[in-house]
């Protein structure tokens, strides 16, 4: 994520470049063809195509924000009940028989919350989940498809172990179930938003009225412009161009890209109030690298 007060102009250059250099040759050659050959110009109504254009670009990218903002939400949630998990496990199994079993949860959810990162930036999970557990304790989840929900599973069987050893009773289960019940609702709205892109119709029809607006527009201005066109087209292009790419860049809140939800960060933050939750030494918070926070 960008934490820079501003965004560098030469960040969006580099994304936009390439159409941008091809839509700048085209409006040099329209403006080349128009002056050499005898020919007029034909009307368009630009401002007509625009408003348009700019309706559809501006809802594509409202439904791209949402979908950050959601991914935002739901990371918020993970952290909060991480939390939740780490108190109610300090705080229901306080006595010396159940030391084990209490580190145990903590340490699970913390290699739970990194193999979700991973999983959801289509990274390698078994060297995070192993930072937290031997392979012995991690081996069951690691056979799973989804890992992360094997050891989110993997807790909800060391609580049940818990109250069979009558550590707990079924009301402190399941209060720690509810709590679990809350992760993997936050898990599975994450996971509906990584396999699920906007439709075709969103990502395919605004794109395509973008181009051809950026074809139609310096015919449309090159007599009111003349030698200006290429200069006058290209900076009008950049903008529309510019919107469509922003939608492109926030579609998908867990890409690992420059523009997502700082996954990283978060899971840092669950790092140290969890390892502080067992006295344990923490690592300092993830800070901004040249402006992004990962």
């Amino acid at each position: 994520m960008i934490v820079s007060p501003a965004p560098r102009f030469s960040r969006l250059l580099h994304e936009v470049w390439r159409p941008l250099a091809i839509l700048f040759v085209w409006d040099v050659a329209v403006t080349i063809v128009y002056f050499v050959l005898p020919f007029r110009a034909p009307s368009l109504p630009l401002t007509l195509f625009g408003s348009a254009l700019a309706l559809f670009l501006g809802f594509r990218s409202n439904s791209a924000y949402q979908r950050w903002w959601e991914g935002r939400v739901l990371w918020g949630a993970m952290i909060n009940a991480s939390r939740s998990l780490s108190r109610q496990a300090r705080n229901f199994l306080n006595f010396p028989e159940a030391h084990d079993l209490r580190r145990t949860i903590v340490l699970r959810q913390l290699a739970y919350v990194n193999a979700l990162r991973c999983q959801l930036r289509r990274q390698p999970v078994d060297g995070e989940v192993l930072r937290f557990l031997s392979k012995g304790e991690a081996e069951p989840a690691l056979a799973r498809v989804n890992i992360a929900n094997g050891l989110l599973d993997g807790t909800g069987r060391r609580i049940d172990d818990a109250r069979r050893r009558g550590w707990i009773d079924t009301i402190l289960q399941s209060r720690l179930e509810a709590t679990l019940v809350d992760i993997a609702n936050a898990q599975g709205g994450m996971e509906r938003l990584k396999n699920t892109p906007l439709p075709t119709q969103y990502r395919f029809m605004p794109t395509l009225f973008a181009h051809v607006f950026c074809v139609l527009l310096p015919i449309g201005l090159v007599e009111s412009l003349g030698f200006a066109t290429p200069l006058g087209s290209t900076v009008a292009g950049l903008m529309f161009l510019a919107v469509l790419r922003i939608g492109d860049d926030l579609v998908d809140p867990f890409s690992n890209t420059v523009h997502d939800v700082p996954l990283s960060a978060m899971c840092r933050t669950i790092e140290i109030d969890l390892l502080q939750s067992l006295g344990d030494e923490a690592p300092a918070p993830l800070a901004p690298e040249r402006g992004i926070l990962w």
